[in-house]
């Protein structure tokens, strides 16, 4: 669905507790004012969510290409239990906006897959500097409260997943007993 259709601070369904859960952060500081601004809406999200602060660890990189490095990093150094990579990419007169934002795109999927984490894309992605400003706590919400929501709601999931995993994997002993 386009943004400009959505509120990306409506959610859905309800965001669960966040409780108990570390996040891991990474924000680009190219465009400052807009990353910022996201920031602070995922952060605020995540206290809101019942996180607590000191379970949000946040790492400032150069750039949005540098996002997929720190969610590595984030993952191989820590024991966050996602990562949430903040940037924007503003479209400029030459290809270097294409260049980025595939690599970013690609680089934060393969950490989350390599890693077999969370990775919450949370990039803007825009035409101009004021489409971002709206979708960076304007009038079309803040994608960072987006990524930080995205973030509770898929380690609430791989929490559940593993306790299930944990749960037939006790089923299926109980039953190997009884056939043996």
């Amino acid at each position: 669905m386009a943004t400009n259709l959505k509120n990306l601070s409506v959610f859905q369904s309800e965001v669960p507790s966040a409780e108990g859960m570390k996040f891991g952060i990474a924000v680009a500081e190219w465009n400052w004012k807009i990353t910022g601004a996201m920031l602070n809406g995922a952060v605020a999200l995540l206290k809101r969510q019942g996180c607590l602060e000191e379970d949000i660890l946040v790492k400032r990189v150069p750039g949005s290409f540098e996002l997929s490095v720190a969610a590595q990093f984030f993952a191989e150094y820590t024991d966050v239990d996602a990562v949430i990579v903040l940037g924007c990419v503003i479209q400029g007169e030459t290809r270097h906006f294409d260049f980025i934002c595939q690599g970013v795109t690609q680089g934060v999927n393969q950490v989350a897959l390599t890693w077999n984490m969370p990775v919450i894309f949370g990039v803007l992605t825009t035409g101009d500097e004021q489409q971002a400003l709206d979708r960076a706590g304007g009038k079309h919400g803040n994608k960072g409260e987006e990524a930080a929501a995205t973030a509770i709601a898929m380690v609430a999931l791989q929490n559940e997943m593993e306790q299930n995993e944990v749960a037939t994997d006790r089923r299926m002993s109980l039953g190997d007993s009884v056939i043996n």
